[in-house]
């Protein structure tokens, strides 16, 4: 495995095109709609200047504050297609380049020029999506605006959510405009909120602040606004920065041994962390991890 950054961050990449995002620049509309930046500083060892550590995709379209069209979810699966098998990424932020808002959900003017056979296709790759949102390093989503229906859905399949408190408004509002959930929101919202209460929520599509949505246990954290309006973003680059030290491939396997575990009997999943365990034991992290235990330093993990 690819050597992974160590330390706190303290350089920073511009924002780059992939292979399907065109040229990237900085938040206007004729950009890219989703664009990737990682974040690098470097190594505690001094053997490799910067690596990978923390990326950031960007969702960036204004004119339809980042509805999920065609373009949005191609450019969208096309970046997380490219930086899967990189494993110099230890932490993965999904963001917004518009104020104001996170993601506005699905494109409906868009939708209604669809055939229903077009529809059906179109909410399946919605729901491929989501499930490439499950990435292999842990993901967090910076909610400084609104986030509803598909754009919660989004949130949702991150691993961690981050909100402002009061600018953040979420809600799974389908059933407001004869819809239901349908990108992975009846199925992902129980799961982190227990059924009653998910139920509830979907059936009157109501709406959340980040407030709200914190003291429900949907988010992780609720933090008050800033005038750049971009507080939970600061948030969650503190929170990936919590994570990027620590084992990366411990991480990975933490995050298989809980998602896989979640979906089974007690039994099942123990015998699942036990797959997850075992494959940790002959890496040079576990190693390095005693090892520094021992000598009383902080660890150098390199991801092997």
């Amino acid at each position: 495995m690819q050597r992974a950054l160590t330390s706190a961050l303290r350089l920073t990449r511009p924002w780059r095109p992939l292979q399907a995002c065109g040229c990237a620049s900085h938040g206007t509309a004729s950009d890219p709609e989703i664009q990737v930046r990682s974040l690098a500083g470097p190594d505690q060892d001094q053997e490799i200047e910067s690596q990978k550590g923390i990326t950031e995709i960007l969702m960036n379209r204004p004119r339809a504050l980042n509805a999920l069209g065609n373009v949005f979810v191609s450019e969208l699966l096309e970046a997380l297609a490219q930086l899967q098998e990189d494993r110099r990424v230890r932490v993965l932020i999904f963001r917004s380049g518009v104020k104001g808002v996170f993601c506005a959900g699905a494109d409906l003017k868009e939708r209604e020029q669809m055939s229903e056979a077009e529809v059906g296709v179109f909410v399946q790759r919605l729901r491929g999506l989501m499930n490439k949102i499950a990435f292999p390093a842990p993901t967090i989503a910076a909610m400084d605006g609104f986030a509803l229906g598909g754009g919660l859905e989004l949130a949702l399949a991150c691993d961690l959510r981050v909100a402002a408190a009061s600018s953040a408004v979420m809600g799974l509002i389908e059933t407001t405009r004869g819809l239901l959930p349908g990108a992975g929101g009846t199925q992902r919202l129980p799961r982190c909120l227990g059924v009653a209460l998910a139920k509830e929520l979907i059936f009157t599509g109501r709406r959340l602040s980040g407030t709200q949505a914190q003291a429900l246990g949907l988010v992780n954290h609720s933090v008050a606004q800033n005038e750049e309006g971009n507080a939970a973003y600061h948030r969650a680059r503190e929170l990936a920065q919590e994570i990027l030290p620590q084992a990366p491939i411990a991480v990975r396997l933490g995050k298989v041994a809980i998602d896989r575990g979640m979906e089974v009997d007690i039994a099942s999943g123990m015998a699942i962390e036990g797959m997850c365990y075992a494959q940790n034991i002959p890496t040079r992290d576990r190693l390095e991890g005693m090892a520094a235990f021992r000598e009383k330093r902080p660890p150098r993990f390199v991801g092997e």
